[in-house]
């Protein structure tokens, strides 16, 4: 498959987990309805932003994958016929949790998941509180539209995570994210196109719209959207979506243009890994 028409979605918190996750559900069909084959959601897409504060209260947002929302979604993917990527607060075991995002076929399969590697600890996002480092590796999915990889939010700071999914033969990686104004404006902008060019696949980039003040109070985060879509030479694939308003992001990805880019930028014939020894040391 060439062409595969992709989605990601910007949401505000609804103030309740139920309304969320079918609020999403609608999106997922009016998605499908314009054509979209596989779609991904924001990070912990069917709950707050809990990061903000420190409370064993949101813990009660954890759930097993397999679970029930990812099977609920697991039954609308077969309906739609649309690959799901599904962020995820997962329990493994109990008090072992993870910020994961499902990956789901179009036929329904639960195809695995992958765990958020790198957990910030930071005044808005106190994440450690929450989540245990990832130890899954750098999946990728072979879907029916494509070799699919998951980094999420804070994850994309980190180079090495990125050539992992292209050494793993990615097509398109999803980086679903809540990333609020300050140090990140700039890193938004340029990260994942970079990111795309330096390892030759599309970058799916979805945020969190809206402050959670009902939840959190006047000091929590203001998340401000601006989702795209990015292509392997790093160039937007169409407009950046806008800073407060919940919307669909739907793009074409050609993904031969994958090939192309990569026979005019051999990265991968001249990579020299047995060289950079400073990069896996501790």
């Amino acid at each position: 498959m060439s062409i595969v028409r992709a989605a990601i979605t910007q949401v505000a918190w609804t103030g309740d987990k139920e309304s969320m996750i079918v609020r999403h559900e609608e999106l997922a069909r009016e998605a499908a309805a314009q054509g979209a084959q596989i779609i991904g959601f924001q990070e912990l897409f069917y709950g707050p932003y809990f990061g903000a504060v420190q409370d064993q209260k949101y813990y009660e947002y954890v759930e097993s994958v397999p679970g029930p929302t990812t099977e609920r979604f697991q039954a609308l993917a077969r309906e739609l016929n649309l690959v799901i990527v599904l962020p995820i607060y997962e329990v493994a075991n109990e008090g072992e949790y993870y910020n994961t995002a499902a990956v789901i076929d179009a036929d329904g399969t639960l195809l695995g998941t992958y765990r958020k590697h790198h957990i910030p600890h930071l005044p808005s996002f106190q994440e450690k509180f929450y989540f245990r480092p990832g130890n899954l590796g750098y999946p990728v999915f072979d879907t029916a539209v494509g070799r699919v990889g998951v980094y999420i939010c804070y994850d994309r700071h980190f180079p090495e995570g990125w050539r992992e999914f292209g050494l793993n033969n990615a097509q398109i990686v999803f980086n679903p994210s809540a990333t609020k104004p300050g140090l990140s404006n700039r890193l938004w902008e340029i990260e994942q196109p970079a990111a795309a060019a330096a390892n030759q696949y599309f970058v799916a980039a979805s945020n969190r719209i809206g402050q959670e003040v009902d939840e959190f109070g006047p000091d929590a985060p203001h998340f401000y959207g601006s989702s795209y879509f990015v292509d392997p030479r790093g160039n937007f694939v169409g407009d950046i979506a806008s800073k407060d308003e919940e919307e669909i992001v739907i793009r074409d990805l050609d993904l031969g243009a994958i090939t192309a880019v990569r026979n005019d930028w051999q990265f991968y014939r001249d990579r020299r890994p047995e060289s950079y020894t400073r990069t896996t040391q501790p």
